[in-house]
């Protein structure tokens, strides 16, 4: 999933030009922080990956949601989005993510933990399950780095699928480790971005036809820029891929293709545009 995230701003131009003409004692004031902030967008990508992998069936999908945060660092929201294909759960076809956490700094370093709750609607049994996570963000330089854990503790939503009365009920966990970095270009409104993730759990079908780690372990990763175009206006490309391959999926199938042509992978190299407009 992707989540919105809030940076406090400056103080607005009416109170810097006001203050340029205040007495001694009103200069000295100035403006308090609501300690209740509320931050989202909303996009449109040409293709929902997670973890490298197609969620849409390669097709379009609509996303937004937003974030309350708290200035004691604590914070809680919600982000959707539609699927289609591999990742579909029955009922309306969505994943809706609930997220809490807390944020803080020590030193220069960022710490972000926190636990999110993938949900689906009006789907089959046992689709839901949550997971941790832990961030640890930086910087090199101009380069902003975030290094981050994901764990899902045993669920039956991560079990393998069998139709034996035997496997019913059973529990797997999962892990994903990922690196991210940021780059924005000097007096530009664009940004380049690398991310590369290794993913270990569950191999095979889910107890609902899909798993979040379909092949057990793989990495993905991507590169991609982004150009704000007006106010909170933002188009993005980015380059995905992964290192699953046809002949190490194929046990999958039918589940794991594009459905709409009848065949071809949604784990391999794509190209997926973006607009995005935040708030």
């Amino acid at each position: 999933m992707r989540t919105s995230k809030f940076h406090r701003g400056l103080a607005g131009l009416a109170v810097l030009v006001s203050s340029a003409v205040a007495t001694p004692a009103f200069a000295q004031e100035e403006e308090a922080s609501p300690p209740v902030t509320i931050s989202g967008s909303v996009g449109l990508v040409s293709d929902y990956r997670f973890r490298g992998v197609s969620q849409s069936d390669e097709g379009v999908a609509l996303q937004g949601g937003f974030t309350v945060s708290h200035e004691s660092g604590f914070y809680a929201g919600t982000w959707g989005s539609n699927l289609a294909g591999w990742g579909t759960f029955g009922g309306p076809n969505l994943e809706v993510d609930l997220f809490a956490g807390y944020a803080t700094t020590i030193g220069s370093a960022g710490i972000d933990v926190g636990v999110t709750w993938y949900m689906y609607p009006d789907g089959f049994d046992n689709t839901d399950f949550f997971e941790g996570y832990a961030k640890l963000k930086g910087t090199a330089g101009p380069v902003s780095l975030t290094a981050a854990v994901y764990y899902a503790p045993k669920q039956e939503a991560l079990g393998n699928f069998s139709n034996t009365p035997f496997s019913r009920g059973q529990k797997e966990d999962n892990l994903y480790l990922s690196g991210d970095a940021s780059f924005a270009i000097p007096d530009t409104p664009v940004s380049l971005t690398a991310h590369i993730g290794y993913s270990e759990g569950n191999p095979g079908l889910g107890p609902n036809g899909t798993s979040v780690t379909p092949t057990g372990e793989y990495w993905d990763y991507s590169v991609g820029a982004s150009v704000n175009v007006y106010g909170p206006l933002t188009l993005s490309v980015s380059y995905v891929d992964t290192d699953i391959g046809r002949a190490e999926s194929a046990y999958l199938l039918p589940n794991f293709q594009k459905f709409r042509t009848g065949g071809g992978q949604i784990a391999d190299s794509t190209i997926v545009f973006g607009v995005t407009a935040a708030f």
